[in-house]
């Protein structure tokens, strides 16, 4: 005789938005950080700068700006932020893992760029009070957070009125014949190259964590939820990446 269950068998690891994701996430990236920027090159074809300056210029700080790069990784956009500002200005690079804050130290302390704080945190529970800064900003990194609204909620919390956010993230291109060549590229191919070249499941995780990412319409109904006005958002690269965009009133 068969007995039967109801057993249930727990989503995969890029599906969850919970305590086990985040510790995933801190320990995948802990792994990958010394061949972080190589991978970030290759796989992108170099795109990825491009993408951080499209940000910097959309946001249009003034020189004495004070801003907050969230998830900052291994700091090419707190980089990119520090060299637009100038010495007037001050970027806080923030994340939750500290061997990719290592590597962003390291690459700003080489530039000179020494109006760059390197903070190890949550984004989910910002150490600031109210309104510190000026703009905050979040490359890749967005998808990654368990819980996307509550990190809404803090980053509208740290702004100044008129404070400006900009998210910028991978997405899936949403018109074929993009979309079935994206699919193939990131399903089948980045996940072999990644195998040679650095951790096999990071690069697994990566391409799944864009496929369950939530549409743009969602993120932007979140950041109007959390209180920012003027969202908008907009593709670069025929979709591979969105830029959304709100302003603190």
């Amino acid at each position: 005789m068969k007995t039967c269950t109801n057993r249930q068998t727990e989503p995969p690891i890029w599906a969850r938005q919970d305590g086990a994701r985040r510790r995933y996430v801190r320990e995948m990236f802990s792994r990958v950080a010394p061949r972080y920027d190589l991978l970030n090159s290759i796989l992108s074809f170099q795109l990825h700068h491009y993408w951080r300056r499209q940000v910097v210029r959309w946001l249009r700080l003034a020189p004495d700006s004070r801003v907050l790069d969230l998830c900052t990784g291994t700091g090419d956009l707190a980089i990119e932020l520090a060299r637009h500002l100038g010495p007037a200005g001050e970027v806080v690079a923030l994340d939750f893992c500290e061997p990719m804050l290592k590597m962003g130290r390291a690459k700003a302390h080489r530039r000179g760029l020494n109006h760059t704080t390197w903070l190890q945190a949550d984004a989910l529970q910002l150490p600031f009070t109210d309104a510190q800064f000026d703009a905050v900003t979040i490359a890749f990194g967005m998808r990654n957070l368990i819980d996307k609204p509550a990190a809404l909620r803090e980053i509208f919390r740290v702004l100044k009125p008129t404070g400006k956010v900009a998210i910028l993230e991978l997405t899936r291109p949403q018109r074929p014949p993009m979309t079935w060549l994206y699919d193939f590229y990131a399903l089948q191919i980045l996940p072999r190259i990644g195998k040679h070249l650095s951790q096999a499941d990071a690069y697994v995780y990566l391409p799944m964590s864009i496929q369950h990412y939530e549409h743009r319409a969602t993120i932007a109904d979140y950041m109007k939820e959390a209180g920012f006005m003027n969202v908008c958002y907009r593709d670069l690269t025929l979709g591979v990446v969105c830029v959304h965009t709100g302003v603190k009133p």
